[in-house]
């Protein structure tokens, strides 16, 4: 079984991303990479959303956990 409190490992995708040197980028290539992240950040919004729903649906159905 797989232990979901185990902190998540440093430099994750997102902290690389930051990282990066954009200079050698075109401007079409940066708007094509806004335009990834910008759906990125709308799918985790997305699964985050989810996740909240079906953590409220449970606490409904359980109760709260003290």
């Amino acid at each position: 079984m797989e232990d979901i409190d185990l902190p998540r490992p440093r430099g994750d995708a997102a902290g690389k991303l930051s990282a990066e040197d954009l200079a050698p980028y075109s401007q079409h290539e940066l708007d094509e990479r806004i335009a990834l992240l910008e759906a990125e950040i709308t799918r985790v919004k997305a699964h985050r959303d989810k996740a909240s729903a079906h953590r409220s649906a449970a606490d409904a159905l359980f109760g709260k956990p003290s």
